[in-house]
């Protein structure tokens, strides 16, 4: 574009002088024409005209108080804030939250816009050049590719980002990989190689995109994952293994056949028993004693004992983010202890009246990442295959994965072998590729 409108100058300019060489001078200088550019920021503000202070929100500062600096009258800071609630609430300025104040360059200068940067992608611009103004500015969203290998000496976090990786990845592989891989039993040795997008803002790391390949290497087994979006897929499920099945397993929707819910979640309910109102994170469901009570998922027992109010309970650690409960048992399921692992659907206990209980019930419990849930709300997609329609294009998005993850591999191959003992950093490496 620029090259384009110095070339219809250069046109104009020679056509100018063509016409004019009859000495027709006025007709020459209205041909002239001159490009003038306005270096503007982010924020679509022309920074080359203001002077720009940067600070931070004091402990206890208020928008009122920090306008007040900037010399706007209460009446201002009043139209304009409650003019933008929809907007932004000055509210949520938080203590030590970054602020760019831009004022003109005059004897006495005036605030022209004040920026509040809400988090790392978004700030809030006030306009005060003409009339009262509030936007909210995204600033752009840099997207890379990386690839990343893994051996586990210590712990996945820190050996993830002693590799030069951000933890985030860690985060994000164990959730891909919290229905194969016990990540509280990783071993030494145990290693991961991932190809993965990361998205960038103002150059620094924002978060980890998509994770388009990862093989984890665990206990001698390999444990392969590919990134597939389904046409039409309303369940988000997008990682699957190498033969196109779920990296995600189902939970049961029930521990057992029960007759009704007597007793919902809820943090408000009044005991049956004491009367008082108090925390019930769990369902109760009731059902005859001795029905038989199943585990919703593969897991490792974690407790199998007498707990008081609850009675006969065993305790299910699933993977490293859902753990399970039931409570009030008669008595527990064949070769249940602490420290055995379960199969989805195994029977692990039967319904009873033990501890503080009114009747034959069980009370189901999950937890998320320590958190307590409602059961009924747990997130439970099918663990279905990908159709067989959909498995050509499918294998066609493996097969371009591979293809670049071979080109990964190669390339920090000959990094290791070539580049690195003549003392090319790898920073310098990966910005040429």
């Amino acid at each position: 574009m620029r090259k384009s409108l110095f070339y219809n100058l250069l046109v104009i300019s020679l056509m100018s002088f063509s016409a004019c060489s009859g000495g027709d001078k006025s007709k020459e200088e209205n041909l002239i024409q001159e490009e003038v550019e306005v270096a503007v920021n982010d924020f679509g503000i022309p920074i080359d005209q203001y002077d720009v202070e940067e600070a931070t929100v004091d402990r206890g500062e208020f928008f009122s108080t920090i306008m007040d600096k900037y010399g706007l009258t209460p009446k201002q800071v009043y139209d304009i804030t409650s003019s933008s609630l929809n907007i932004f609430n000055v509210k949520d300025l938080r203590a030590g939250g970054k602020y760019h104040a831009y004022l003109t360059r005059e004897e006495q200068p005036r605030l022209a816009y004040w920026v509040y940067e809400i988090d790392k992608q978004k700030c809030v611009v006030y306009n005060f050049t003409d009339t009262l103004a509030v936007d909210i500015v995204s600033k752009e969203i840099v997207t890379k590719e990386e690839y990343t290998e893994v051996v586990i000496n210590s712990s996945l976090w820190n050996d993830t980002q002693n590799a030069g990786a951000s933890p985030l990845l860690a985060l994000k592989l164990s959730d891909i990989y919290s229905w194969s891989i016990d990540f509280f039993g990783l071993q030494k040795g145990d290693s991961f190689k991932a190809y993965y997008e990361t998205l960038y803002c103002d150059g620094q790391l924002l978060d980890i995109g998509d994770i388009k390949y990862a093989t984890f290497s665990h206990g001698g087994e390999e444990y392969e994952s590919f990134y597939y979006e389904q046409p039409n897929d309303s369940l988000g499920n997008k990682y699957w293994n190498e033969k196109g099945e779920s990296m995600r397993k189902a939970f049961l929707k029930a521990p057992l056949k029960f007759n009704r819910i007597s007793s919902g979640f809820s943090y408000h309910r009044r005991h049956p028993i004491t009367r008082r109102v108090q925390p019930h994170t769990g369902v109760d469901y009731a059902a005859p004693k001795g029905t038989p009570v199943v585990s919703i998922g593969d897991g490792v027992v974690l407790e199998r004992s007498y707990k008081g109010a609850g009675g006969n309970t065993v305790k299910i650690r699933h993977n490293s983010v859902y753990t399970t409960a039931y409570l009030h048992l008669s008595k527990y399921g064949p070769g249940i202890k602490v420290g055995s692992r379960v199969k989805q659907g195994q029977v692990i206990g039967y319904v009873g009246s033990t501890g503080r209980s009114t009747g034959p019930h069980l009370d189901f419990r999950v937890w998320k990442n320590g958190t307590p849930i409602n059961p009924l709300k747990m997130d439970s997609p099918p663990a279905l295959p990908i159709p067989k329609d959909q498995m050509p294009q499918f294998e066609e998005a493996k097969s371009a994965t591979l293809q670049t993850v071979a080109y990964y591999i190669a390339a920090d191959a000959f990094y290791n072998q070539v580049l690195s003992p003549l003392g090319i950093s790898k920073e310098e490496f990966q910005s040429s590729k």
